[in-house]
Formats: C-alpha cells, sequence, structure tokens
C-alpha cells in the first residue's frame, strides 16, 4: 500500500466513541494530523485517553462540530484551515441509530434520522469539497451494510444510508474529474457505543409496538445474539485508514468477511427475494 504524506490533515466526525474514536487513533498513528469533531467537546476524554494512550495525543485536535447545523460544520472547516493550512481528507462518521417502524413512530422520527444520518452528510460534503479539490484529498463515508440490505424495523436508519449510498456513487465520478476520491465503508455489528447510545428501553419499545410486538421482540432477541459476534471498533476503523493511505482505494469497503458476504449476497440478488427471504426469519419468533 502506497502511503502519503505524514503531515496532512484529517477531519473525522462523530469522534466521542465507538467506530469515529478508533479512527480517529488509527489516523493519528498513521501520521495524519486528525481534527477530531463531536457534538460535545466535553465528551473527549476517551478519545484523549486513548490518543495518549497511543503516543498520538499531540496530533488529535478536538474541535465542535454538529452536522445537523450548517454554521457549526462551517465554522469547524474555517477552524481547521485556519489552524492546519488544508484539508486533505474528510471521513464522515457521524451518524444516530434507531428502532421502530413507521406506522408507530410517525414521520417525526423518520426526519430525525434523515437529518442526522443524511442530510448532516451532505452537509459536512458541502462544506469540505472546495477544499478538497484544492488538495487532491480523500471523502470517506461509513456507511453501512444497512446501506445496501433494507433490514427490518430499521426502516428510517436504512433509508439514511441507502441514500448516503447513493449520493457518493453519484458523486465519486464527478469528484474524481477535479481529484477527490470518494470512498464508503460499510461495517456490520461493531461493540460500540453506537449500540447503548439510543437509551432504548427494549420493554418499553416492544410494549408500544401494537400488532408489530411480536415481530419486534424476535428482531431484538436476534439482534442481541449477533452482537455477541459484533467486530471490535479497531478492527471496523482499520479500512478508513487503509482508504486514507491508499494510492487507488476503491469505492466500497466492508470492514469485515461477515460484511462482504453479507453485502454480495444482496448486490447478486437481482429479484430481491433472496435479500427478502433471509430478512423475513428476522422477524418470527424461533
Amino acid at each position: 500500500m502506497d502511503g502519503m504524506a505524514t503531515t496532512k490533515t484529517v477531519l473525522i466526525t462523530g469522534t466521542s466513541s465507538g467506530i469515529g474514536l478508533a479512527a480517529a487513533v488509527g489516523a493519528a498513528r498513521a501520521g495524519w494530523t486528525v481534527v477530531a469533531t463531536m457534538r460535545d467537546p466535553a465528551k473527549a476524554d476517551h478519545l484523549m485517553a486513548a490518543a495518549g494512550a497511543a503516543g498520538v495525543a499531540r496530533r488529535v485536535h478536538v474541535e465542535r462540530l454538529d452536522v445537523t447545523d450548517p454554521a457549526s460544520v462551517d465554522a469547524a472547516v474555517a477552524r481547521t484551515l485556519g489552524a492546519h493550512g488544508a484539508l486533505n481528507a474528510v471521513v464522515n462518521n457521524a451518524g444516530a441509530g434507531t428502532v421502530g417502524t413507521l406506522e408507530v413512530d410517525g414521520m417525526a422520527a423518520v426526519r430525525e434520522t434523515m437529518e442526522v444520518n443524511y442530510f448532516g452528510v451532505v452537509e459536512v460534503t458541502r462544506a469540505a469539497l472546495p477544499h478538497l479539490r484544492a488538495a487532491k484529498g480523500r471523502l470517506v463515508t461509513v456507511t453501512s451494510v444497512g446501506g445496501v440490505v433494507g433490514q427490518p424495523f430499521n426502516e428510517a436508519y436504512c433509508a439514511a444510508k441507502f441514500a448516503v449510498e447513493g449520493f457518493m456513487e453519484a458523486l465519486a465520478p464527478v469528484a474524481a474529474t477535479v481529484g477527490v476520491r470518494v470512498s464508503v465503508v460499510e461495517p456490520g455489528a461493531v461493540a460500540s457505543e453506537f449500540v447503548t447510545s439510543q437509551r432504548l428501553d427494549i420493554p418499553q419499545l416492544i410494549a408500544a409496538a401494537g400488532p408489530y410486538a411480536p415481530a419486534l421482540k424476535a428482531y431484538v432477541d436476534r439482534t442481541v445474539k449477533s452482537f455477541g459476534n459484533a467486530q471490535r471498533p479497531e478492527d471496523a476503523a482499520a479500512p478508513i485508514v487503509d482508504a486514507l493511505q491508499a494510492a487507488d482505494p476503491p469505492f466500497r469497503i466492508q470492514t469485515s468477511e461477515w460484511a462482504r458476504e453479507f453485502v454480495a449476497a444482496k448486490l447478486a440478488d437481482r429479484d430481491g427475494s433472496a435479500v427478502q427471504g433471509m430478512t423475513a426469519q428476522w422477524v418470527v419468533a424461533s
């Protein structure tokens, strides 16, 4: 793998925990100057402790950035340029999960999920592109296997991740004409605070699900078991750093062999029957 210069600057969103934290530390270890952003910089303790343990704290600079606030996005990009002189790469990682279904949750929940997971990515990309173009840089976006395979009780989340994948797939050839390489990174289940940060009251969620309660309970039971074999955040973040470093990164990158097989099943499923047959089993009590 061909390395890039060690003085380059990458801005990473959503770095207070999980994949974002691991990507920030991993990029710093690879020699990047890392602008590690989060909505609340007071939550940077875990990140800075991890960076300190890795011996790279001096390369990690915490900035406030709320992807749903255009002024916050523009300010963070401006501060990055002012402090470091250039913006060579961006990792869109910030996101929020939701569990539920439309009839029960209503439109407000869908709009909120889209705002964070889709429009937030687009907003950061908009602000960064002129500077990435000047630097002939990289745009790496963390999506999910849920951006390829629609999953029960993840309608809004999968819709947002599908939208991100479509946006980036359409943008990639255009950005390439001005020297910017675009990649999406698709993790599967990751053992991180992303799961617990939703603060779900599972019994209450099931109780409120009405006619969907049996299917939701079956889905939750299966999901809890699947996270027993979840990937570590550090392992899921490694392909992100690879995408920053590689001379010729692919557009679509999965973070594990399981994720590669899961995504491959969808991409080969021309009429949708294989995926529907698979996910239908997730909402049936075993």
